[in-house]
């Protein structure tokens, strides 16, 4: 079973949805519990697809700077990526698509996004809006609509790549057409297109736009 679809830009979130970096994140996140005397498992449990900053305030003891926290984290994300792999087939998709027809749209700052992508062997898009670049972090639309206006598309023209319910939200609002990458089964991922990676994966540059077929997961929705 396959996933066929026609658009003009494809739209990456980073973390479980082109990288597995798990193994990093929940090192960076258990450092903070156990700095604050917070229950890990609580943490990971809403931090998935959510800058950092808002995590740290949603959790943090009162009294906290949360600037001056959200820069330890960050530092400590930085300075770890072992563990960090690319999804199966993403390095192989990446590379055939046409530079400025892709972005990546990522709840990371930039540094941490670049590093992580490095890490994992992936390029770089032309397009990267990280969570330095918004005002509004997701399931705001802001930073799906701002990668289809830099690379000069309708954002309703995209398809958005997701793996976390924030993240659909976002993308979904900003009028893209919504694939989830991996196991979420939150409501906005209800009826969607779903698939595991990008084994088989397939891009054409035709004159309607980029043709993208993708292997559907044995649970999808199509």
């Amino acid at each position: 079973m396959g996933i066929v679809v026609t658009a003009q830009a494809l739209l990456f979130d980073m973390d479980g949805t082109l990288i597995d970096s798990t193994e990093a994140v929940e090192r960076t996140w258990r450092r903070f519990a156990a700095r604050h005397g917070l229950d890990a498992a609580e943490i990971l449990a809403g931090a998935h697809g959510q800058r950092t900053v808002e995590t740290v305030a949603e959790h943090a003891p009162p009294g906290t700077d949360v600037a001056a926290e959200t820069a330890w984290l960050v530092a400590q994300d930085v300075a770890d990526t072992r563990g960090t792999v690319a999804l199966p087939g993403a390095a192989e998709l990446l590379a055939a698509l046409p530079r400025g027809r892709w972005a990546l749209v990522t709840s990371a700052g930039r540094e941490l996004a670049e590093r992580r992508m490095a890490a994992a062997g992936l390029p770089l898009p032309e397009v990267l809006i990280s969570a330095d670049d918004v005002r509004r972090g997701k399931p705001d639309p802001e930073g799906y609509r701002t990668a289809a206006a830099r690379l000069g598309t309708d954002p309703r023209a995209t398809v958005v790549f997701e793996d976390a319910e924030a993240g659909l939200l976002a993308g979904r609002a900003a009028g893209g057409y919504t694939v989830v990458v991996g196991p979420h089964e939150g409501a906005a991922a209800e009826g969607r297109p779903r698939i595991t990676d990008y084994l088989g994966a397939h891009c054409a540059d035709t004159d309607d736009g980029l043709r993208l077929t993708l292997r559907a997961s044995a649970t999808a929705t199509v």
